[in-house]
């Protein structure tokens, strides 16, 4: 899952362009096909969420969430997370199942 994130703005803007969106408390999710065999995530942070130490402690959680469920992530999809800014404050579980909450919005997640 190493190579399998989003990083230039190009990528970013072709998934928010689709439109397909779903969100939940502290979560937003955009997603887009793409022409890979496996899926891509990006994780976008704003300043509204606080400073560089709260933003990145944010984008480290939904890392590990992530990696973690990998395996659950639909193979042809890019995934832009875009991070609330209650997220900070979240409980780890409230984090995660804000997680799969839009996810399951989107029909994104393998069984």
């Amino acid at each position: 899952m190493k190579d399998c994130y989003l990083k230039k703005n190009s990528e970013f803007q072709r998934v928010y362009a689709k439109k397909n969106i779903s969100g939940s408390r502290y979560i937003t999710l955009f997603t887009a096909k793409n022409s890979f065999n496996y899926p891509r995530c990006g994780i976008t942070t704003t300043k509204k969420i606080g400073n560089a130490v709260k933003r990145n402690f944010v984008k480290r959680r939904l890392k590990h969430i992530i990696r973690e469920n990998s395996d659950k992530l639909s193979n042809g999809m890019d995934y832009v997370f875009v991070v609330k800014k209650d997220a900070p404050e979240a409980d780890f579980k409230d984090f995660k199942n804000s997680f799969f909450s839009v996810l399951k919005r989107q029909k994104k997640v393998k069984r």
